[in-house]
């Protein structure tokens, strides 16, 4: 397959599209990448140097591919993190742009607004921007619990909570919704849960949790899971494949000690994870 994915760039380290392009190339499938920002290292570090891209960028870079009579041949477009709504707008409009070629091709939003403990971390006007904008052109979205909170404006304490989230964000457009981690009342501490919907049923994943938090998981994840969404068409079998990966990939970077994902060391994960998780309908 061939997949346009528009998100942040890091020269060293894996968040963003240095996070998602490995493990799609290593599952076989062709990316394109379009960067929203090069920075040095993510900015988690405290410190980073580099460029904040134009958002036109997004747009001369898909009429390159459309020139080059590209964009019929493309499967899907993921996108994450964008520095503005101004990137947002260029991002709506690349997907508007492939699915005029590809009518058959699918776009998944990562809304990346923010997380647990940190709160909203975007600049201002990207969050509403995410819930009224993008969400209404996404078929897949990803969001962490905190996004899924953030967009459905209730917290997610009970399964009940989950429940109705799903009927909110779906109503607002999206087909088929990933909770990349959910921790509601429910979920023991050393558990950690991820739930998917398909509109028609849901689906909930349960793995160990680990004692570490490594950036980049999200995107990986989102990736992984789209990938997997769009050769299968099912929710339940790329929840499955994807979060083993992912739980793999952060056991082995856990294990390595490494402070950034191990996706080289563990690319293995993306093809035969060591561990397969198996979701329950609910």
């Amino acid at each position: 397959m061939n997949i346009i994915s528009i998100q942040s760039h890091v020269v060293y380290g894996h968040v963003g599209n240095s996070a998602a392009v490995v493990p799609l190339q290593r599952l076989g499938h062709e990316v394109w990448p379009i960067h929203t920002v090069q920075f040095s290292n993510h900015t988690g570090y405290g410190e980073w140097t580099g460029d904040v891209f134009d958002p036109g960028l997004i747009g001369r870079c898909m009429a390159g591919l459309r020139q080059r009579g590209l964009l019929p041949g493309c499967d899907g477009l993921l996108s994450g993190y964008i520095g503005s709504p101004e990137a947002g707008v260029e991002v709506l409009s690349a997907a508007q742009s492939l699915r005029q070629e590809n009518p058959l091709a699918l776009y998944c939003c990562d809304p990346v607004i923010g997380d647990a403990g940190k709160g909203v971390y975007v600049q201002h006007g990207v969050a509403a921007f995410m819930r009224d904008k993008a969400l209404p052109v996404a078929d897949v979205i990803t969001p962490n619990q905190f996004e899924t909170e953030y967009l459905a404006g209730f917290a997610l304490r009970s399964p009940d909570d989950l429940l109705r989230a799903f009927r909110v964000l779906h109503a607002l457009g999206p087909k088929v919704i990933l909770i990349t981690s959910l921790l509601t009342r429910d979920v023991s501490d050393d558990k950690l849960d991820l739930a998917v919907s398909d509109g028609r049923l849901i689906w909930k994943l349960r793995t160990p949790r680990l004692p570490m938090a490594f950036n980049g998981a999200g995107d990986c994840i989102a990736a992984l899971f789209f990938a997997h969404y769009l050769a299968t068409r099912s929710a339940p079998e790329a929840l499955s494949r994807a979060a083993s990966s992912v739980h793999g990939l952060l056991q082995r970077t856990m294990i390595s000690g490494a402070r950034e994902l191990a996706l080289v060391e563990a690319q293995e994960e993306f093809i035969r994870p060591s561990r397969i998780f198996a979701p329950r309908a609910i």
